[in-house]
């Protein structure tokens, strides 16, 4: 473990100006300081035999000055260089397999599968055309978090898809994937989605437009600061509320079919069209599924605060998509059983109108309280994933260094937390969240695409670096993914041109700023 460490310091060093000014001795001592600092904060001890095969393995130090320091033996904790101790906290390994699995279940959740499934049922005019989008879309979804987990395994680092596209591309790659979360696709994710929430709070409580921005704002101040406190005390959170609302969910779906019966599908039809036309819609129409599936790679980027992150990754990433598949189908079939084709196809509400079908008006609360409590969760854990991308691009010198400040108590990237926050906040009070969310989610795909032929390049690039878990299907099952993202890519070009063309105006964008963080990191 150490001397891959060793080696992966090495390399990042290659790039860092700030090492390039020491000589090869200073080098070895200083990713002997660094290394003896990790394994004194695990309460290990640190052979230098590891330290030795790590600097050989770089091919960065000549042999020469490496057997210099044969005659070291073992770094014991408190033993450790002078440099080492006055290193920064790190991040702190609290996150088992339920954490992750919460985290990843949570962020899908949010409202769109209480939304969607009219947009999806207007779009194939059927209720197994329908669930025919669902299952396809979650097999896509899951075949996309199967290959995250070999990743995931294979690199356990604070920032996950960041550190991936990085490790597979370079950082210029993985810079534009950061800038992009930061800017849009993170930011925007928390700001709609806390928008959401207020929205629905309306209903229980008479807020105008103002004040909704203001609860939105609020809720996303609070779950930072719960964040800030503790990335324990962010899991209990996530836990708990993702396992309110799926509770929930399962509620919905059993009382459903209990209350309810007759067959799940009806005889009635809405018009659609046929042929080539059908395919359009029904691409149309994953569109939205795999909105409501979207989220599952945030499950990545607290690689580093997961214990025995080698097993966890892959199955809370693995587990977490499946259940979410799972209950949306359940969901969708619940929908059907209790409401009319018609009926679906023409709420704005339909969970919210399959409560009132079963429970009366005050079903409907209910459903709402269970959407409040989905979109709290979602909030959460995008917070507490989002972070750790910016803390990630900092540590790597292409972001504000402060941004990969670690607090001494908290153990939490509790700067990157904060200004994650401002802007979010920010987006919420100008209302330009939903636009910039709806512009880079072209891009986003992209970036998905990107992150599982990783797998492939780093497969032939790496085959060296170990890999806990191997994805099932290989090369299939990256494959089959890889083709629908282009897919989706090439009909979101096609039928949004305007959308996707901002989109990468907005990446570019990212690669003025890159060059001029990496200046500044040269200039340090």
């Amino acid at each position: 473990m150490y001397a891959e460490r060793t080696a992966e310091i090495l390399r990042c060093a290659q790039d860092d100006s700030e090492w390039a000014q020491h000589d090869n001795t200073s080098i070895i001592h200083l990713v002997w300081a660094r290394i003896a600092g990790e394994s004194s904060r695990r309460c290990q001890f640190f052979p230098i035999s590891s330290l030795l095969t790590g600097l050989r393995d770089s091919s960065i130090v000549p042999k020469a000055e490496i057997t210099g320091i044969h005659g070291m033996d073992l770094v014991k904790p408190g033993t450790e260089p002078a440099s080492a101790v006055s290193e920064q906290p790190s991040l702190l390994r609290a996150l088992g397999l339920w954490d992750t699995t919460a985290i990843v279940m949570g962020i899908m959740i949010g409202s769109a599968i209480f939304i969607v499934p009219a947009e999806i049922t207007r779009e194939v005019g059927s209720e197994r055309a329908a669930l025919s989008v669902w299952i396809i879309s979650g097999l896509l979804s899951l075949f996309g978090a199967l290959s995250f987990a070999e990743l995931a395994a294979m690199l356990p680092q604070a920032g996950g898809q960041y550190v991936f596209l990085r490790e597979a591309y370079g950082h210029l790659v993985s810079f534009l994937c950061g800038w992009t979360f930061f800017l849009a696709v993170q930011s925007g994710g928390i700001s709609t989605v806390a928008v959401g929430f207020a929205q629905y709070l309306a209903d229980f409580f008479p807020i105008h437009p103002g004040e909704q921005k203001l609860a939105a704002s609020l809720a996303i101040v609070v779950l930072t600061a719960i964040n800030y406190r503790g990335v324990r005390e962010a899991g209990w959170v996530q836990s708990v509320l993702t396992g309110a609302k799926v509770g929930a969910m399962v509620a919905l779906v059993a009382l459903g079919f209990a209350l309810v019966h007759g067959p799940v599908y009806s005889t009635v039809r809405l018009p659609t069209p046929a042929g080539w036309g059908f395919l359009s819609s029904f691409g149309v129409a994953m569109v939205a599924a795999l909105w409501a599936y979207d989220g599952w790679n945030n499950g990545t980027f607290a690689a580093d605060e997961v214990r025995n992150p080698e097993r966890n990754l892959p199955l809370g990433l693995i587990l977490g998509t499946a259940a979410v598949m799972v209950i949306y189908i359940l969901l969708n079939l619940v929908y059907y059983h209790v409401l009319p084709l018609l009926t679906v196809a023409q709420s704005p509400r339909v969970a919210a109108e399959t409560g009132i079908r079963l429970f009366g008006r005050g079903g409907a609360h209910w459903v709402t309280l269970a959407i409040i409590v989905a979109m709290l969760g979602c909030v959460n854990g995008m917070i507490l994933a989002g972070a750790r991308v910016y803390y990630a691009m900092a540590r790597d010198g292409l972001f504000f260094r402060w941004c990969g400040n670690v607090h001494p108590r908290f153990r939490t990237p509790h700067l990157s937390l904060l200004f994650q926050a401002a802007w979010a906040v920010l987006l919420v009070l100008l209302g330009t969240y939903e636009q910039l969310f709806t512009y880079v989610i072209f891009a986003g795909w992209i970036f998905y695409a990107l992150t599982v032929l990783a797998v492939i390049v780093l497969r032939r690039k790496r085959p060296d670096l170990p890999r806990p878990y191997r994805v099932s299907g290989y090369p299939f099952v990256p494959a089959a993914f890889l083709i629908a993202a282009a897919c989706f890519i090439l009909n979101t070009l096609l039928a949004r041109p305007l959308e996707a063309g901002i989109g990468c105006g907005i990446v570019a964008l990212g690669i003025p700023a890159y060059w001029l963080w990496k200046h500044r990191s040269g200039a340090a």
